[in-house]
């Protein structure tokens, strides 16, 4: 069956506990790590969040499944994993995946970089 993106993301997020940028920044500071899919670019142009990690979105999957060759050192089945894209589309789907690799706490960022920066929270 083909379903369209629309119907994709909804599904994506009925499985997420998404969470606000007060809950994303209280979160990190109990030991969650917070992972910013963003290219470069946009990286640069908008800014980034201090302690986030940067894991560009297409080779995620790779360096977060604790089953992988390419996992980065600090990669578990039980880490608490919150995603954040610029305004909070993509991340959920890539917080789906890394859920479907077996990481349950993976969750993202609502409204993205975005709703971070308007909420008043640390950038650089």
């Amino acid at each position: 069956m083909v379903i369209g993106i629309d119907e994709m993301l909804a599904r994506a997020r009925a499985g997420l506990v998404r969470l606000s940028p007060q809950e994303t920044h209280g979160a990190m500071a109990r030991g969650a790590v917070l992972i910013d899919i963003r290219p470069a670019a946009q990286r640069g142009d908008h800014g980034e969040i201090p302690g986030a990690i940067i894991i560009e979105r297409n080779v995620l999957e790779w360096r977060l499944d604790p089953s992988s060759d390419a996992r980065l050192p600090f990669t578990h089945y039980d880490l608490e994993a919150i995603v954040t894209c610029q305004e909070g589309y993509t991340s959920s789907l890539a917080a789906a995946a890394l859920q479907e690799l077996g990481l349950r706490r993976a969750t993202d960022l609502e409204g993205g970089f975005k709703a971070w920066q308007e909420a008043g929270l640390p950038t650089t």
